[in-house]
């Protein structure tokens, strides 16, 4: 839609005021298909403005050192505690479990004064550090390593196979639905981040585009939808792609929703 016809038909904030003031009949025009179709947001967020598109790419470098990193960790812990016995592992696996049902909120300060020590403030190696380390994908592997038979690991291990070989030739191929829901799900939550963003990078040009949609003002509600739709199509794909894998991963590990 061109900017006029948005404003015509989704300037909510002004009929607000206008039921605010007792006029019942405001509402907001909802409408499928635009009466002039208008590519000029789409050609000014792509080429006049490539501050967009750069805070996109900067939601790509954030999300995804953070997803290959959490996955390989979690994998690695999970089939630690699924497949190995060690003095301490339950109680260790408890642990995780607290620190998994803390709120982000809880560490938010910490990893702050950490950060500012280290001196990675107004750096993505302070968002990056600690979204590697999750509880979440060691809880989800994990459940979903415990019911892979251990006679596979035994006959392996009769074979000659040590740990290595077993994690890579083995488990790993089983758990690959468990790998892609986790990773379907780890993006989805990363590609969205707000919070760790605005606190710990000041500088807007080092900012994700998720960060930068919230300010978009009403004079750029045009280019605002235009990059929500570019800001979509990642997460929608990844879905689209996985949407097999992310219910049988998610079915087989046991958790319920």
């Amino acid at each position: 839609m061109t900017e006029r016809e948005i404003g015509s038909n989704y300037d909510w904030l002004g009929k607000m005021g206008d039921v605010a003031k007792g006029q019942q009949d405001a509402f907001v025009n909802l409408k499928l298909l635009p009466d002039w179709l208008s590519f000029g947001q789409y050609a000014q967020l792509l080429l006049r403005a490539p501050v967009y598109l750069h805070q996109f790419w900067n939601s790509v470098g954030l999300s995804a050192p953070i997803v290959a990193g959490q996955t390989a960790v979690a994998a690695l812990a999970a089939y630690a505690f699924a497949k190995l016995k060690f003095k301490g592992r339950d109680k260790l696996f408890l642990v995780y479990l607290m620190a998994m049902l803390m709120p982000f909120q809880v560490t938010l300060v910490p990893n702050y004064l950490i950060a500012g020590k280290l001196g990675l403030l107004n750096s993505w190696a302070a968002i990056i550090g600690p979204g590697i380390f999750g509880a979440f994908g060691v809880f989800m592997l994990r459940q979903f390593m415990a019911h892979i038979p251990a006679a596979y690991a035994e006959a392996a291990r009769m074979d000659g196979a040590g740990h290595g070989v077993i994690f890579r030739r083995i488990v790993l191929p089983l758990a690959k639905p468990g790998l892609a829901a986790l990773i379907v799900l780890l993006f989805a939550d990363q590609w969205n981040m707000v919070e760790q963003p605005l606190i710990f990078l000041e500088d807007a040009f080092k900012q994700p585009l998720s960060v930068e949609l919230s300010r978009i003002n009403e004079q750029a509600r045009g280019v605002g939808f235009a990059a929500s739709v570019l800001y979509m199509i990642p997460m929608a794909l990844l879905f689209l792609y996985a949407e097999a894998y992310l219910v049988q991963g998610i079915e087989q590990s046991g958790i319920k929703g």
